[in-house]
């Protein structure tokens, strides 16, 4: 037997003054950020770095497109990711602190 749960769609973004620019940044910053890993890696990355670049491109050609032609369903990824990283980065500095 097959149970198909389904979630319920996110609902639109609020759109406000400079959110299409934003969200073209932030939809070019992520993918270019995994390029520069790869260009400034201390190793040959090889025939996986060639991926990662490939992949990195056609993700940020996909960001790009939905976060011009339908703005109120693009999701920051800084908001996402960098929130909870600068959490961990600022608990790290406050238990180096402490100790």
């Amino acid at each position: 037997m097959w149970i198909l749960v389904t979630r319920t769609p996110k609902p639109d973004a609020a759109y406000w003054p400079g959110r299409r620019h934003l969200a073209v940044l932030d939809a070019l910053a992520w993918p270019a950020f995994w390029m520069a890993l790869v260009a400034v890696a201390p190793f040959s990355m090889g025939v996986i770095g060639i991926i990662v670049v490939a992949v990195s491109l056609v993700a940020a050609a996909l960001r790009v497109q939905r976060a011009i032609l339908s703005n109120e369903r693009y999701w920051f990824t800084t908001w996402r990711w960098g929130a909870p990283l600068i959490a961990i980065v600022v608990a790290g500095y406050v238990m180096k602190a402490v100790a």
